[in-house]
């Protein structure tokens, strides 16, 4: 599936919000977003950057993210999920965040509360599931 540029742009900018919601980066949440921002086709600099003033920068707008296509968006919340769990905490920011995001892209909310509490229950599933983003791009 092609992923329109701004989409592309949304989902990782989604996914540096879901980290940032937290108050903390660990090892293996800046590994998942390297990965996705590769993926996506952004430059490693870029990535850089982000990463070194993520938690600090306070323009990052935290408003939940509309995408153009409803696999984008489903892929997006699913992906969100297991960056949420990665750390094996779910802050109430972080389901809020995730739930208001998947509500205006017209998916069931209540699907993301079951899907935290599997990755929760089963953290190896985060790690050795792949994200959902592989199987649209």
């Amino acid at each position: 599936m092609q992923i329109p540029v701004q989409d592309r742009s949304n989902y990782l900018k989604g996914l540096f919000i879901t980290a940032k919601l937290d108050k903390q980066l660990n090892q293996t949440e800046k590994d998942i977003l390297k990965k996705i921002s590769d993926k996506l086709g952004f430059a490693n600099d870029f990535y850089e950057e982000t990463i070194r003033g993520l938690l600090a920068n306070k323009y990052i707008s935290e408003e939940p993210i509309k995408f153009s296509d409803n696999k984008i968006a489903e892929s997006f919340v699913n992906d969100a999920i297991k960056l949420a769990c990665a750390d094996g905490n779910v802050t109430d920011s972080e389901k809020n965040w995730i739930k208001k995001t998947a509500e205006i892209n017209g998916l069931d909310s209540k699907e993301v509360e079951n899907k935290i509490k599997l990755y929760l229950e089963k953290p190896s599933l985060v790690k050795s599931a792949d994200f959902a983003l592989m199987s649209i791009i």
